[in-house]
């Protein structure tokens, strides 16, 4: 009996003593095992410990983004923006809840700075291509989709939405050639539309 409650006693003190850099860690390999439930649990200890941490409401805000709560992660964007306001990657990522909420203007907004902020991310460009895409501006879509390759040319992602961009502007031999080259990089079996 003694043994069992020292263990009991040993086992509640155990939460006591952790940091918040030990619950935003904690929070990091949650969010790694796709735990985001659990992760925003850490976050939350994490930012109740040091409210000014910027990186922990931005994860935290990842996390809530892939559970679906858009609306909640563009809050934690905002802290994490108010806090640390040249982190392109936190207007980048309030644009992709955005973006989940079809505010597609807002999504371009935020890749505009997140752009502004770090113009060689070819992920910036790619995102306010897509939202771009959303409104209907191919061609503009087109010219974020141009740099993006430019920055990163391997990427087959970027040549599919090129050629969708140009597909619409009924530019068929453009979207074929854009496709055929996603293909070549492994881009599930695209060359297939072309025939």
């Amino acid at each position: 009996m003694k043994k069992l409650l020292l263990l009991l006693v040993v086992v509640s003190l155990s939460g006591f003593g952790q940091t918040a850099q030990d619950y935003f860690n904690k929070g990091l390999a949650k969010c790694e095992l796709q735990d985001y439930t659990g992760a925003i649990s850490d976050f939350n200890n994490a930012i109740q410990l040091n409210p000014d941490n910027a990186n922990a409401y931005q994860n935290r805000g990842l996390a809530k983004d892939k559970l679906q709560d858009y609306t909640g992660a563009m809050s934690d964007f905002n802290s994490a923006i108010q806090l640390k306001p040249d982190d392109a990657n936190a207007y980048n990522n309030r644009g992709l809840s955005k973006f989940s909420l079809e505010d597609f203007k807002g999504a371009i907004t935020d890749c505009n700075k997140a752009i502004q902020l770090n113009p060689n991310n070819s992920n910036y460009y790619y995102n306010r291509a897509i939202a771009k895409c959303s409104l209907e501006d191919y061609n503009g879509s087109i010219s974020d989709f141009n740099k993006a390759i430019q920055l990163n040319p391997d990427d087959a992602v970027y040549f599919h939405g090129r050629g969708t961009a140009k597909y619409y502007l009924k530019d068929y031999n453009g979207a074929c050639l854009d496709w055929s080259k996603a293909g070549e990089l492994a881009y599930n079996n695209i060359k297939d539309y072309c025939k």
